[in-house]
């Protein structure tokens, strides 16, 4: 028995389901000890485990047994003497265990048969139950003997399929059987006394369902879907249709055969493919499949079982949809040999110039059908390009570099149109693949340029005005028109420079200055426009650069201006140097001298020099009395001339401390000032300070003053309405009598201690003792505002003698008249006797004023 898992098959055991049968380590099966064979069919169940993964693998051996192994056996009584009949008859009877008398008249147990397995054919009509073999034991002549069946289909799902008689040993079928639900059963027959004990060692039962041709072949898919290219050969693989049998694959009955029914359409030929019988792979038979005449085959394949005998067989059909694939088998064409000749102008790109048209049969938006346009003679200098429309196909002639006509007036172009895909093998380029193209060139006005165009020249500063510097021309392009050019300045920044409009010549109009703020590392730049009379007319412009040599032209001068030393010469000195803003070698080593005059400069001073750019100034003498000195320093720079400034430095002496640092007495003592100067404005400072208290000490007295005028009405008179007395504006005494009985006070209160306690005015005074209302809740209850307007509503309907709220009040009376009469009685004179003109002189506030006044009779 081989076998193999796949791991070296290492610490695999073998073993069989008989006891009469072994299995050494390397396969080989081999009887365990002398025995005699039952029949001449032998089936047992060899099984593989290995211990370490608990796997276990099953197959089934059949023994073929010679004719005269059987004849020395002991057959049975009443056993057929050929095994595996489909169906026992009823007189058919197993005696499995068998037993055999020695010569010394003891009896031994021999070894069980091995029963050979049940045929049932499924699908049986019956009747039920069907009898299947008896089994019984010799030993049922002894004593009464018990049978009874165990395992699938007995006592274990599916539950009674098979019975047995426990009597007689008579085994049935109870039902049809379906071998497609299960193909076999494994039975053990048992046989007991009355008392359960057991009397026989169990029997293996094989029961084999027999196969009928119920199941028809079932496709995997009802629709295959394939494809072939156009132009296959005979025998091009196109699709493999798949059907599946429920019947025995081993038998007739589940062995499928494929061929094929109809096609659709039947062109160029009714037979375009063939299908394998057995493996239902479906290649080409013939040639001409052509997508563009036939895009799509529709073919009809049967499968039928019994090896694809129709008459017994059972078929079923499915269909395939087989699809023509485009391959590049057409070479695009162009519509028209010859395009017609279009303008262009030139100096403009990005300019479709001739659209070209192709017709390709191939698949529409496939690399097979998509052109590819490519120039192959007439544009060596790249001027045009084709690009493709993706939508329509066509290829647009556009400019990408601009074309001259001065250089050229036409273009003969000739085009030749391909496919992203190359041609399928055997396919040749059409003449139709190239076109010419004719393109002429329009002549437009171009604008002048200057051929060094960022032109440098080198010169010194400080020319002289109106020196010519360089001629700055340009050039127009357009030599086939007679046109004139001008020149102008369109940028000089520091107004610099001329142009002769008529030949560009350029001349100085001021003196070139290097250390000018218009300068940029020594270059001076302006930019100059020329324009041609064109229709329309088109200028161009140039840029002139003018690097400046520096001459030595400025004097250098001294630095610091100011400086601060103190009084006794010690470590402490000045630092001097000198900055020019010229440029090296007209820069330093500088020179640093006191001039000669006044003599006092030399007698108090000295200069030490440090190195070509520093020098050192410091006292000569042993002291020198506090204050503010102007030292003058003669500054002579390397030029050629060189070149030397007189400059002034500032320098304050001043005492100072142990550390050399000027005291802060002595710095105001060098800055000029004496004592009585010091003493000045501390006194100025103090007067300021006296002025400001008193004016606020002023201010605040007034305040006071105004806030304890007396009221003219007490406040204990009247709580609502009081008039304040601000100021008196009255002529006399009469304005100051004043009739209080106006004022609203009750000459009697018996209508108000009449009145309902509780219920009052709100706008009186109380005359008794208030009552006390109770406290009310911090969170007032919405009634109590109803309660609080129904309140006063009955107080001001209960006194005749109040005024409703909305009557005239009376609240003060300011006397019968005034002698000073009516404000109205002052007019204006217009005699004429007074002169207003000074209004006039008083600003724009007084315009107004003035023109009613100072207008003359007119006004």
């Amino acid at each position: 028995v081989k076998f193999n898992n796949c791991a070296g098959n290492k610490g695999v055991h073998y073993e069989t389901n008989s006891l009469d049968f072994k299995v050494r380590a390397d396969g080989t099966m081999y009887a365990a000890h002398h025995l005699q064979m039952p029949s001449k069919q032998l089936i047992l169940v060899v099984t593989a485990w290995d211990p370490q993964t608990l796997g276990r693998w099953e197959a089934i051996v059949r023994l073929l047994v010679p004719e005269k192994s059987q004849h020395n056996g002991h057959k049975p009584k009443g056993r057929k003497a050929v095994p595996g009949e489909v169906l026992q008859q009823q007189s058919d009877t197993l005696l499995p265990w068998r037993q055999h008398q020695s010569a010394n008249g003891l009896r031994r147990q021999k070894r069980d048969w091995v029963i050979p397995p049940i045929n049932v054919p499924e699908n049986s009509r019956g009747p039920f139950p069907q009898q299947l073999v008896r089994i019984r034991s010799d030993k049922d002549k002894e004593i009464h003997i018990r049978y009874s069946i165990t395992g699938v289909g007995a006592d274990q799902p599916p539950m009674e399929v098979f019975s047995i008689d426990p009597v007689s040993g008579r085994m049935y079928v109870t039902r049809p059987m379906d071998r497609e639900e299960r193909a076999s059963y494994h039975l053990r027959a048992h046989a007991v006394d009355m008392n359960g004990n057991k009397v026989e060692n169990p029997i293996d039962l094989y029961i084999y369902v027999i196969d009928m041709n119920d199941n028809r072949p079932e496709f995997i898919n009802q629709v295959y879907n394939g494809s072939v290219d156009e132009g296959s050969k005979p025998g091009t693989y196109v699709m493999t249709v798949t059907a599946n049998d429920a019947d025995d694959s081993t038998t007739a009955n589940g062995m499928v055969r494929y061929r094929i029914v109809t096609q659709t359409p039947q062109s160029p030929s009714q037979n375009m493919f063939t299908i394998n019988s057995e493996t239902g792979d479906i290649v080409t038979v013939a040639a001409g499949l052509d997508r563009e005449k036939v895009q799509q085959y529709i073919v009809i394949v049967q499968a039928t079982d019994m090896e694809g005998n129709l008459n017994y067989g059972l078929s079923n059909t499915a269909t395939a949809i087989i699809t023509v694939t485009d391959v590049n088998d057409n070479p695009p064409e162009f519509t028209t040999s010859t395009v017609s000749t279009r303008e262009v102008p030139e100096n403009r790109v990005e300019v479709v110039v001739a659209n070209l048209t192709v017709m390709d049969r191939d698949q529409p938006h496939s690399p097979n059908w998509n052109a590819i346009y490519r120039i192959i003679s007439g544009d060596p200098s790249g001027h045009f390009t084709i690009r493709t429309d993706p939508v329509t196909n066509e290829g647009m002639v556009t400019v990408v570099k601009a074309v001259d006509y001065e250089m050229n007036r036409a273009f003969m172009l000739t085009v030749m149109v391909s496919n992203q895909a190359p041609l399928a093998s055997g396919i040749q380029m059409s003449f139709q693949s190239t076109a010419g193209v004719t393109i002429s060139v329009t002549d437009v006005n171009e604008a002048p340029y200057f051929p060094t165009n960022h032109k440098l020249i080198r010169l010194e500063e400080g020319v002289p005005t109106g020196t010519v510097l360089t001629t700055f021309s340009a050039v127009d392009p357009d030599r086939f028109m007679q046109q004139a050019v001008r020149y102008s300045k369109l940028s000089d920044p520091a107004n610099w420079l001329n142009i002769n409009a008529t030949n560009g010549q350029i001349t100085t109009a001021a003196v070139l200055d290097r250390e000018s703020d218009y300068i940029k590392n020594n270059v001076y730049e302006a930019t100059f426009l020329a324009a041609d009379n064109g229709i329309p007319p088109a200028s161009g412009t140039g840029t002139l650069q003018i690097y400046l040599i520096d001459i030595n032209d400025n004097a250098p001068e001294l630095l610091p201006k100011e400086a601060q030393i103190c009084e006794k010469p010690n470590l402490n000195v000045i630092n001097i140097t000198a900055a020019d803003a010229d440029i090296d070698p007209n820069v330093g080593p500088f020179v640093f001298e006191l001039p000669s005059v006044p003599s006092a400069v030399r007698k108090n001073w000295t200069i030490t020099r440090l190195n070509g750019d520093y020098a050192q100034l410091s006292l000569r003498i042993m002291y020198l009395e506090a204050g503010v000195y102007d030292v003058p320093i003669i500054v002579t720079d390397s030029g050629n001339p060189p070149l030397y400034n007189t400059s002034v430095i500032k320098v304050k002496v001043c005492p100072c401390d142990e550390n050399g640092d000027c005291t802060t007495i002595g710095a105001v003592a060098a800055a000029g000032l004496g004592t009585g100067a010091i003493i000045a404005i501390l006194i100025c400072i103090i007067i300021l300070l006296t002025m400001v208290l008193l004016f606020v000490v002023w201010m605040k007295r007034r305040e006071k003053e105004r806030h304890t005028k007396q009221l003219l009405i007490d406040p204990e008179d009247d709580v609502r309405d009081n008039i304040l007395k601000y100021d008196e504006e009255g002529g006399g005494e009469e304005d100051q009598d004043y009739d209080l009985s106006q004022l609203q006070q009750p000459e009697t209160m018996d209508h108000v201690l009449n009145k309902t306690p509780g219920v009052r005015r709100v706008d009186e005074r109380p005359i008794g003792a208030e009552p006390q209302y109770p406290i009310r809740p911090v969170i007032p209850h919405p009634g109590d505002i109803g309660d609080f307007i129904n309140e006063g509503l009955r107080a001001a309907d209960n006194d005749p003698t109040a005024p409703p709220y909305d009557s005239l009040l009376v609240f003060d009376y300011e006397g019968s008249g005034s002698t000073a009469g009516s404000v109205s009685s002052l007019n204006s004179s217009s005699s004429g006797d007074q002169d207003y003109d000074y209004l006039n002189d008083w600003g724009p506030r007084f315009k107004k004023l003035a023109d009613m006044y100072g207008g003359g009779e007119e006004d």
